[in-house]
């Protein structure tokens, strides 16, 4: 006769993926043990959400006082001190931690082991001193930067978002190698805090979003004076005296090899999944050729007992994402629920400034799918509110079928994260964009850009051959 499983869940990683699924299993009265190898918290604490935002609103503070004038007012500050912003960035991180201490998840009824963890066989995992069984386990085990490919950059010392935040040096020129969110985020965080930034990139910035929702934080980097290499190859990486150098090859209309040297550098190339060491094959669980675990639609491994979630499970590497999917896989473990994950509306937000926030389809995604779309715009640049405030870039952008179903929407512009919910909610339930139209946004608010941008797509109904009918039938004399 087979022992009886030890514990009802046993989730491997403590970031956001497993610490909520930890939680939630433990109210819900299951028997649940919870595997880090460092701390709990994991990326978004350390390395992530917290400090960056964190970074990010003291930047955006400099850059206010720095142009106080546009607001009728004189402010100045001295030359930044960069420890004391870091050191901020550290307090916030200790006032938050408690939350995902280790003895506020026992207190929950969570075990917390603190161990390396490997698959011993496909219904039993191996600490350093002990085996672990369980009806079912989650691997939630995140994922790291990855390092890309290029000569000496072993020898070149470097930040990633795992480490920047723990710089105790002034920096004087950050090299930034990345133009995705994170890369943009980090440099005009830092180019506010009154470091020179140079950008390095193989492609556009921010290039999964639409070129024209992407252009308008291209043209603010400008104007904060952020140097931008973009379309370009990095061919070598070099210690110098200075600090470091890099060689870049193909930058657009120069195709000759280009030089650049700074005082640090910061890779932000991309992600990879933490699957080292797990012993994957023992347990049956395939993966991908991008070293990714494959999951189904509930989030389930080709051993069926075995679940992923978070960053290990893609495709989106979002904290709110990782919630989602804990959600999923306590419904799919616990109560036995064929719940699937969702996929299909899934808000982002890059906090520079503005910020670019989408969910839904973008107009590269429908054109790309071959979906017959429609696309509205309306600038912030004749939103009242936005004008008060002046912070009038950019714009929000809705993509609908032809009979005004919302497929997906884009905004770029200030509090673009905050102002995206309206389109998720509208979007996970189907609705059209005359509901967005009808509903009363208060004044002035810079939520009104939602009912706005939705407002044109009614006034393209309104066709002159229609407006002659209405004039006919209700004798109207303009």
């Amino acid at each position: 006769m087979r022992d009886r499983p030890e514990y009802d869940l046993c989730i491997i990683g403590g970031g956001a993926a497993g610490l909520v699924t930890a939680a939630g299993a433990a109210s819900l009265g299951a028997k649940v043990i919870l595997i880090e190898k460092a701390k709990l918290g994991g990326d978004c604490l350390y390395y992530g959400c917290v400090p960056s935002k964190t970074l990010i609103h003291s930047a955006t503070v400099a850059n206010t006082i720095r142009h106080a004038n546009r607001f009728g007012l004189d402010a100045h500050h001295e030359a930044i001190d960069q420890n004391r912003v870091m050191h901020r960035v550290a307090e916030v991180i200790k006032h938050i931690e408690p939350n995902d201490s280790p003895e506020r998840f026992r207190t929950l009824g969570v075990e917390v082991v603190f161990d390396s963890a490997s698959f011993s066989s496909p219904n039993s995992v191996q600490l350093s001193e002990r085996t672990i069984t369980a009806r079912n386990f989650v691997l939630a085990t995140g994922s790291r930067p990855a390092i890309p490919n290029i000569s000496g950059i072993e020898s070149v010392p470097y930040f990633t978002n795992e480490t920047i935040f723990d710089n105790k040096e002034n920096i004087s020129h950050l090299i930034v190698l990345g133009g995705g969110p994170i890369g943009c985020e980090m440099a005009q965080s830092f180019v506010r805090l009154g470091v020179k930034v140079t950008l390095v990139s193989r492609n556009r910035l921010l290039p999964k979003e639409d070129a024209d929702m992407a252009e308008v934080v291209k043209q603010q980097f400008l104007v904060d004076g952020i140097d931008l290499h973009l379309y370009v190859d990095t061919k070598k990486a070099e210690k110098t005296e200075q600090g470091i150098s890099l060689e870049l090859y193909g930058e657009q209309n120069h195709p000759q090899t280009t030089h650049l040297e700074g005082s640090h550098l910061l890779v932000a190339t991309g992600r990879r999944s933490n699957i080292e060491n797990l012993a994957l094959e023992k347990a049956g669980i395939n993966i991908s050729d991008a070293s990714k675990v494959n999951v189904d639609s509930r989030l389930r491994t080709s051993n069926k007992h075995i679940y992923a979630c978070g960053d290990i499970a893609g495709p989106y590497l979002f904290t709110h994402m990782a919630e989602h999917q804990a959600g999923v896989v306590l419904q799919n473990t616990l109560f036995h629920l064929p719940i699937k994950a969702q996929t299909k509306a899934i808000p982002w937000c890059t906090f520079t400034s503005p910020e670019l926030a989408r969910v839904g389809l973008s107009e590269d995604d429908a054109e790309k799918q071959g979906i017959k779309y429609q696309v509205y715009c309306f600038p912030f640049s004749e939103v009242d509110r936005a004008i008060a405030d002046g912070d009038t870039a950019g714009m929000a952008k809705i993509i609908t079928n032809p009979r005004g179903k919302l497929l997906g929407a884009c905004i770029v512009g200030p509090h673009a994260g905050e102002l995206i919910a309206e389109y998720s909610l509208a979007i996970t339930q189907g609705m059209k964009v005359s509901a967005l139209s009808k509903t009363i946004h208060i004044y002035p608010t810079l939520a009104q850009i939602n009912r706005r941008v939705a407002d044109q797509r009614m006034k393209a109904l309104l066709t002159p051959a229609r407006k002659r009918w209405l004039k006919r039938l209700f004798s109207l004399r303009g």
